[in-house]
């Protein structure tokens, strides 16, 4: 990685809640930073388990918002949910799925392993062009608000750690994560990819 400023992108599912927290610390703290999902819908908590509500990644934040306010506003503003399209209509205009998108970044970090899993695959199955590296790390965080803020910090603090690094070796990637496994008791998973 040169000195340049990292180009980093968070994934999640359905670049809502973790991906979004994380971005907009990110953000706010100076980083090149960019969300995405990689699912094949968004989804969002609905009136039950089962019944979620479900748009394609074209939808934008406002229209969720307002189609949520119609159907149930009081049930969604008391499970947060409006309250988290609200921040997410003020970081960009709708949610973008990973596998749509040819940039290119330095770092990506993902917020699950069957989406770490995906990102990888993805990765791996694309033709290679440049032969430039983007390392992969996964941060487990459960899919609540409450996880998604403390999974947001704990993913600054991680991106801070590697921005001071500056040119990565994996000798140093391997020591940073292992000192990050023993003081958050997570595993993460890591590897380095090719565009």
């Amino acid at each position: 990685m040169s000195s340049a400023p990292l180009r980093m992108a968070v994934v999640c599912s359905s670049n809502q809640n973790r991906s979004m927290e994380a971005h907009s610390l990110l953000r706010r703290r100076g980083f090149n930073v960019r969300s995405f999902g990689t699912g094949s819908k968004v989804r969002l908590p609905g009136p039950a388990p089962d019944q979620p509500n479900e748009y394609d990644f074209h939808t934008t934040y406002e229209h969720m918002y307002q189609d949520l306010l119609r159907k149930d506003g009081k049930f969604y503003t008391h499970n947060g949910v409006l309250h988290m399209l609200g921040r997410n209509r003020r970081i960009k205009a709708r949610p973008e799925r990973f596998q749509n998108c040819p940039d290119k970044f330095d770092l990506i970090i993902t917020c699950e392993d069957s989406v770490y899993d995906r990102v990888v695959e993805h990765l791996n199955c694309r033709q290679p062009q440049t032969g430039q590296p983007v390392l992969v790390i996964n941060v487990d965080i459960e899919d609540d608000q409450e996880e998604a803020m403390l999974g947001a910090f704990l993913i600054c603090e991680l991106c801070e750690c590697i921005r001071l690094l500056g040119e990565l070796q994996e000798g140093e990637i391997e020591q940073l994560l292992g000192q990050f496994e023993k003081t958050t008791h997570k595993t993460f998973l890591h590897t380095v990819c090719f565009y």
